[in-house]
């Protein structure tokens, strides 16, 4: 559809020329029907102009907005398939703020493509068009002794070629820095949006003067950009003005002594004229969107390198573990460094129904890394890893709480169930929170961590799964409710296997194995 109308136009623009070399002709020759005549011939184009303009006006933003959801859920899909979000922090090629590569560069990309692919077909169609018009138009003309023939053509060729040469070695410039003013812009929003995140660590540090300092180097940079812009655009605008108003004389310069030789009438020279100006903005299309194609350079690269990312976290290698009967078992489980230098090595172990896992040792020793390999997020991992049947919940240090209401919290990630929930909150000594259930906030910043860790035990036990993994789930707590809590999980998932990663010996009573890491890849266990 948009290629019809862009089709229609150049017909429609052809039409028109050939109504306005009727009215001038009509003018030169005082034929008052004549001119009349093809005033109303303009009158009906101009209509069919109109209304062709604004069903494409619709139909190109239906394909732009169909286009950008298509987009963007495949992109998002991509992103979060097998957790690339996570493991494209493994990935070889560096990449910042994937959020704007989906959120404003997808937009960015799709508007031009269409803008410069629309743009494209019309400047070639017009082209051909009005280059057959001028070709008839034309005559010879002498210059310095050489007569040209069809002049009006070779000259139009002549001028704009040698003026989009000049326009690229202007604008190339131009192609760096806007990639440059994405990244760096990206880069100071980024600041922003974590001085937001960690507000009140930063209050508690008093980090202002850091903030601050750092915030201004990061916008120094963005403006300093942004005056390298200024001043090639300045440049390249200049450029390119001085040419297109130079264009708007030049094809009557050529004709005007025809004209007065009467070789031609006024219509025709005003129809040469226009179907100059078409052939020069046709040839002149590239060198007019050379700032466009600068542009969209900038975001072809943001996007590809975000595809890149993609590919290459999904290339990284990953455990893939077997879910069958009700035990845990690891065989030759080795976990290493990205440098390759060993975390655990040759690690076996098996856990049946109701058994009890506490993974102890010193900072830096893979206790976390250990878990993570558990999950399949972490690549530098090999071994068999066998998981009970059912759901495995896993309880990170920090949970997750998302945007939403306390109710889908608490149930994620799963969809929230019509159930009563104060038993639930009552188990994790949240029960004062039960009428807010039905609140939106961002609960991550409203409740403490040692709230969240509880709400993240409560969906342990809405889960009921085969076998959870803590790591350092209760940190937050004190001693006295850490034991309440582990004491009421034993009890409420008597049959659930349980790993916990934690650092305080109180922790060893409620679990009847022990895994001791001593980093370089050694290990002990306890029974």
């Amino acid at each position: 559809g948009v290629i019809l109308l862009a089709l229609i136009s150049v017909r429609m623009s052809l039409l028109m020329s050939r109504a306005n070399n009727g009215f001038y002709t009509a003018l030169q020759e005082l034929n008052a029907p004549a001119f009349w005549l093809n005033i109303g011939i303009w009158a009906l184009i101009l209509v069919g102009f109109v209304a062709r303009a604004l069903v494409n006006y619709y139909v190109k933003n239906l394909l732009t907005l169909d286009w950008r959801v298509w987009l963007t859920e495949h992109l998002m899909k991509q992103w979060l398939n097998k957790q690339n979000y996570y493991r494209s922090h493994f990935a070889k090629t560096s990449m910042d703020n994937p959020d704007q590569r989906i959120q404003e560069d997808i937009g960015s990309f799709i508007s031009t493509s269409l803008s410069l692919s629309v743009g494209l077909l019309d400047a070639c169609v017009s082209l051909f068009e009005f280059t057959i018009l001028l070709w008839t138009l034309s005559g010879t003309l002498a210059l310095f002794g050489i007569e040209i023939p069809r002049a009006m053509v070779v000259l139009a060729y002549v001028y704009v070629l040698t003026a989009t040469i000049v326009a690229i070695w202007l604008g190339r410039p131009l192609i760096n820095l806007n990639f440059l003013n994405e990244k760096l812009s990206a880069n100071f929003r980024y600041a922003l949006i974590r001085l937001r995140e960690y507000g009140e660590s930063v209050a508690f540090y008093g980090g202002e003067r850091v903030e601050q300092a750092n915030l201004s180097t990061r916008f120094k940079a963005v403006i300093a950009n942004y005056w390298a812009i200024i001043f090639r655009s300045i440049k390249f605008d200049g450029f390119n003005i001085f040419i297109s108003q130079l264009a708007g004389v030049f094809p009557l310069i050529i004709q005007a002594p025809r004209v007065f030789s009467k070789e031609i009438k006024l219509g025709d020279m005003m129809q040469s004229y226009s179907a100059f100006r078409e052939v020069e903005g046709a040839l002149s299309f590239f060198r007019q969107s050379y700032d466009s194609f600068a542009n969209y350079r900038a975001v072809m690269i943001r996007l590809t390198g975000f595809l890149q990312v993609i590919d290459e976290a999904e290339t990284l290698p990953r455990i893939t573990p077997k879910h069958q009967g009700s035990t845990l078992n690891l065989q030759h489980f080795c976990v290493t460094r990205p440098d390759a230098s060993p975390l655990t090595t040759e690690l076996s172990l098996s856990l049946k129904t109701g058994d009890a896992l506490l993974i102890q040792g010193p900072s830096g020793a893979g206790k976390t890394t250990l878990l993570r390999s558990f999950a399949g997020l972490w690549p530098y991992a090999t071994g068999e890893l066998i998981l009970p049947e059912g759901d495995v919940l896993f309880l990170p240090q920090k949970p997750y709480l998302p945007l939403g209401t306390l109710k889908e919290a608490l149930f994620y990630p799963r969809a929230a169930a019509e159930i009563d929930l104060l038993p639930v909150l009552e188990h994790v000594q949240l029960a004062y929170l039960a009428p807010r259930l039905d609140e939106e906030d961002d609960w991550s910043r409203v409740l403490s961590l040692g709230e969240q860790q509880r709400l993240a035990i409560a969906r342990a036990l809405l889960t009921r799964p085969a076998a959870v993994f803590l790591d350092e789930a209760s940190s937050a707590m004190d001693e006295g409710l850490e034991f309440a809590l582990y004491q009421m999980l034993r009890r409420e998932l008597p049959e659930a296997i349980l790993v916990s990663v934690g650092h305080r010996s109180s922790l060893v009573q409620f679990h009847n194995h022990q895994l001791n890491l001593a980093g370089a890849g050694h290990w002990s266990l306890v029974k």
